[in-house]
């Protein structure tokens, strides 16, 4: 992409190493709430209404909700809700959003969610260019793990980011034409981790069973987590042979939209913090139940207190142990530093991009 060189003065330093950062698309989510789609020519009324963050944005929230320190690349338009996702950004302190960019043309990417408490449909637009550069803007950064879609080619800063020793984890989503092509899994030897969703292993590996599927993505890639909704998580570490199930924490639920995007912030977290698989796939589950008890991703995502006063509250069934601790500490340790502070949203440091450029 060509990047207007009006932006870089607002550059800050980069922290020395961030412990997650996520590429994707930037969306807008409209969620609506309580209710189904209407059947054609009929008209239904939501309980509940949210815009908030969307995309690779909820991933960011998440994780920069539980003291991971946290950058992100992605682009936004130069409309209304590109200016409104990013101020609602903005106001994540830690949120590192130095390499979000703005379209000059484009129009910021947008999504309609429509729930109840059991699942939820989309009605989702993007136009070309908006999706994650493969170009980094300038140097980037030193990162514990990164995240980005395999749905395409990995992009070159992560596969240099991984060069680098970072961790990095794959991600897929909806196929709309359903043909689940066998070439995204070709793609998987570019990532560490893989975290689909039990629809998304299924269709890809052709099988009945989840557990099949994790088995057949275990050798491709050296850990694979397959989420389950209110079912849990299954997870595969093919390099030890380890394998856990681990159960979702009974809430009641809300809104189930960003719960995966909320589960893997929190896995990749708990791996820059250097837990174990256990703890790092519990501590995942428990966070995307917890999203699920409010509306919207972004907005429902846990704190750190969040996740102290529920454990204290509901003791919930499980080994929570070293979560509960790590929630009832205040203050960060050296190796779990904060990133810089957020953007200023009056003046935000958006790298102007020509829509649709290389």
């Amino acid at each position: 992409m060509d990047l207007a060189s009006t932006a870089t003065a607002q550059h800050r330093p980069s922290p020395v190493t961030l412990d997650v950062v996520v590429g994707g698309s930037v969306f807008c989510d409209l969620v609506f709430s309580g209710l189904a789609l209407p059947r054609p020519g009929s008209e239904v009324f939501a309980d509940g209404f949210l815009l908030s963050p969307g995309g690779v944005a909820n991933r960011a929230v998440a994780a920069t909700r539980l003291d991971a320190a946290t950058g992100m690349l992605g682009v936004v338009g130069p409309d209304l809700f590109g200016q409104r996702v990013t101020e609602l950004l903005a106001e994540e302190p830690g949120l590192d959003l130095r390499w979000l960019q703005r379209s000059t043309s484009g129009q910021t990417s947008l999504t309609v969610a429509v729930s109840d408490e059991h699942d939820r449909s989309f009605i989702t637009y993007e136009e070309a260019g908006m999706s994650v550069p493969d170009s980094w803007p300038g140097p980037p950064p030193t990162a514990r793990t990164c995240h980005v879609g395999v749905v395409s080619a990995v992009p070159g800063w992560a596969r240099d980011m991984r060069a680098a020793g970072t961790t990095v984890f794959g991600g897929v989503g909806w196929d709309a034409t359903r043909a689940w092509s066998p070439t995204v899994l070709d793609r998987l030897s570019g990532v560490d981790v893989f975290v689909p969703n039990e629809i998304e292993a299924l269709s890809y590996t052709g099988t009945d069973a989840v557990d099949d599927a994790a088995a057949i993505l275990a050798e491709r890639v050296q850990t694979v987590v397959v989420t389950r909704g209110g079912a849990g998580a299954i997870a595969v570490d093919s390099g030890t042979g380890q394998r856990l199930s681990i159960p979702a924490v009974p809430v009641t639920v809300v809104d189930p939209t960003g719960a995966g995007d909320v589960f893997v912030a929190a896995l990749m977290a708990a791996t820059a913090f250097g837990w174990d698989l256990s703890t790092r796939v519990r501590f995942a589950t428990l966070a995307a139940s917890l999203s699920v008890r409010g509306v919207g991703g972004a907005a429902s995502a846990p704190h750190r207190h969040d996740i102290h006063d529920f454990l204290r509250a509901h003791n919930p069934d499980g080994d929570f142990a070293g979560i509960a601790d790590w929630a009832a500490t205040d203050d960060l340790d050296g190796d779990q530093a904060p990133a810089n502070d957020s953007m200023d949203p009056q003046d935000p440091p958006l790298l102007d991009i020509e829509k649709g450029s290389p």
